[in-house]
Order: C-alpha cells, then structure tokens, then sequence
C-alpha cells in the first residue's frame, strides 16, 4: 500500500537534488510524481517525503491572475490531449477548454501572454468534419476581427494536417494562426504537450502571417518545428516528431527553453495580408488510393461527386482501365485532381502514354499538391468557383503556399 494519497504533494531527492511535485499513482513498486514542469517521473518510495494534502485540489481552488499587459492570444479548443489533466480521482486524463483550465495544465503559458478560450468542439480528430472546419474558420476570424495578436487552434493530431490546409484557404490571416496538439498525453512520462504548447504560443507572438502548424522537431525536448499547414503531414502514428514539412523546409523552429523564434524568408510575415473569409465548401468530393488490379467498377460510388481527387502511382498514374469512366464522370461535369502517392516531387502526365490519356479525359494534373490538401483544396475551390473553368483555373493556381513552382 502507498504511503501517500493521489493529490498529495511530495519532495522526492534524485541524487544531491530535491523536487517538488504532485503524487499520481504507484506502478510497478514505484511513485509517479507530477513535476511542477508538467512531466511525469518514476522514483522509488524511500525518494520521496510527504509535505501536504490535496494539492492540485488546493491549487485548483485559487484565483488565477492573467496579466492585462501582455498580449492577448485567442486559444480555440476542438479537442485532443494538448490541454489535459489527470483527475486525481479517477485517474482519468480530460480536455480542458476554460483558460484558467489550460494554464493550469500548462504550467509557463501566463508568463508569455494573457489568453482568451473559446471553446468550439471537444472531439477526437477523427471525428473532425467540413462543416466543423467552417465553423473554426469562422472563429478564427472573428478573433482576428476581435484584435487577437496571435491564435491557437488546440487539436487532435490524427487530422491536424487536414484541418490546417482546410482553414488555411478559408482565412486570409495577418496574424499566427498555430495549430498544436500532443503526441502523448499529459499523464505520460513522456508527453509533448508542455512543451508544444509553450512553442505554439511563442510563435502566435512571432512575426508570422498565416497558418502553421508547431509540434516537436525531435525526439528530444529541444526545438519545434514550424510548418506551413497545407505542407504538412502527420509521418508517425505516435512518436513525438511525428509531423514533418514535405516539399519545402520548415518556416521555421521555436528552441526550448528559451523560446526563441526563428523565421525563414519564405515565411509569410505579420501583417502581409488583409483579413479575408472564403468559408464556403463542397463537402461532394473524395479521395482514392490507387493500387495495382483495383477495378473501376469501384468509380461507380463516387458517380455523383462534384470532385475527386486520386493519390496515383509514380507519376501519376492508374490503370488503362479506370481511363473510359474518368473521362465519362469529367464529361459529366465532374473535376478531378491527380496527385502522387510518393509525396515529394510533382505529378507529370506527359511522360508515359497513360498520364497523356488521363490528361485527354481531362485530367487536372495536381503539380506537388499533398493528396490530403488537394482534397480540402477541391472542396474549397468548389464551394466558391461560379462556374467550372474558374474551378479548373483556382484549381491550378497557388493560394496559400500549397503548391511550389519547382520541385526538387
């Protein structure tokens, strides 16, 4: 049996040193201390001392002072483990949306700037959908509107990537506009949500102009990347580096601790561009994979979509086969986009003879647009095109940094 109760606070000495935190649980005959950092540690027993009671409950019931004088961040919560807390009394780990709530569960954020929640969704990503993508975008806007220096967006990192391509066309921003969201969650010795977050509100301080996605560059607690979020793409089912900047370098990075910002001059800056909302979207539209010896038959489902977007082989590529019914759905006025499965280098269908009978059925090629981003692209193009030329032509043009003029 434990000597102490979950809540108790503890010192614990780790060789000459002594720290301070929170007991959890035991697991394994050793304590699971939460470190005022945030971070979880195992120690023996015989390590640690009893100070007092109750202390996250006692710490929860005080009064939490935001400083008028910093600036404002707006964090808009949808869900996911980047603000979450262990409910000392279940043991249960929960989203928090209410600001006092996430600046608890993320100890150093109130030194940076004071804070304004709005919280939109609670969800898991994977329940994340194109109507939930309009009303963040319509969110995002009025913070912009509302005098926000910079904007979190808290998000489950499943479809983070979807969700910034999707908000990076709807809003025009001239302020950060950060997605984050934590690999690991809060109870785990592990976990990135600290430290993803204080990069996240450092860099929606920085001298950056559109929306980007901050997460762990390494394995290690040492810098965050800063990518553009229609470049972006989630590589790791759980590790803490998971998201990578395909076809360009990141923006830039975040170092930590010291929350220095450093900008590439690809970067778009603060203040750019004028405030804009196009938050109109064709939810009809799809993306398929293909894969050797899939039969067009499977084409019939998607008959009556407005768009498709398909992830070929190569080059961009697919079966003679598939040819007679894409040309017979863009007769019927559907758009259909060709992108790559090998994710870095473009599409070109004028190598080989089966990319220039897709461009004859009329194929759009998607240049080196990521399947994922030509998908949401489409529906946006789609829900704000008057006519299909237009389409066609949005469709090949560059709207926030998604596609680049060569490939390397």
């Amino acid at each position: 049996m434990s000597l102490f109760v979950s809540g108790d606070q503890v010192a614990c000495t780790i060789g000459m040193n002594e720290v301070f935190g929170t007991y959890i649980t035991e697991r394994d005959s050793y304590l699971v201390i939460k470190l005022k950092s945030g971070y979880n540690i195992g120690l023996l027993p015989e390590q640690c001392r009893f100070l007092s009671h109750g202390g996250d409950e006692e710490v929860a019931s005080g009064e939490l002072v935001q400083d008028p004088n910093l600036s404002l961040i707006s964090i808009i919560s949808t869900g996911g483990t980047i603000a979450s807390r262990i409910d000392y009394r279940t043991g249960a780990v929960t989203s928090q949306c209410e600001a006092e709530d996430i600046l608890r569960a993320i100890p150093g954020l109130a030194d940076i700037a004071q804070y304004r929640a709005i919280p939109l969704r609670n969800i898991l990503s994977e329940n994340m959908t194109p109507d939930i993508w309009q009303e963040l975008a319509r969110a995002v806007f009025a913070e912009i509107q509302a005098g926000a220096d910079g904007i979190i967006v808290t998000h489950g990192t499943d479809t983070m990537a979807y969700s910034a391509a999707a908000i990076s066309f709807m809003v025009q921003t001239p302020v950060p506009v950060v997605f984050v969201g934590s690999q690991r969650s809060a109870d785990r010795p592990s976990s990135d949500n600290v430290m993803n977050a204080m990069c996240a509100a450092t860099t929606a301080l920085a001298d950056l102009g559109e929306v980007v996605v901050v997460m762990h560059e390494t394995t290690n607690d040492d810098r965050c990347a800063i990518i553009r979020g229609t470049r972006v793409r989630k590589m790791h089912t759980s590790a803490r580096n998971a998201f990578v900047s395909l076809g360009i370098p990141p923006l830039g990075y975040v170092t930590y601790p010291e929350k220095t910002v450093t900008l590439s001059r690809h970067a778009v800056r603060r203040n750019d561009k004028r405030p804009a909302l196009q938050d109109k979207l064709e939810p009809g539209c799809g993306l398929i994979q293909y894969y050797p010896g899939l039969s067009p038959s499977l084409l019939a489902g998607y008959a009556d979509y407005k768009g498709l977007v398909i992830a070929g082989t190569g080059l961009g590529h697919v079966s003679t086969e598939w040819i007679p019914v894409i040309r017979s759905f863009v007769e019927n006025g559907m758009i259909i986009v060709m992108t790559s499965q090998c994710l870095q280098g473009r599409v070109c269908d004028r190598v080989y003879d089966t990319g220039r009978d897709l461009l004859h059925a009329g194929v759009i090629e998607g240049e080196d647009l990521l399947p994922e981003v030509a998908l949401v692209k489409l529906m946006w193009v789609l829900g704000n095109a008057g006519t299909r030329d237009e389409a066609v032509r949005m469709m090949k043009e560059n709207h926030a940094g998604e596609m680049n003029m060569r490939s390397v």
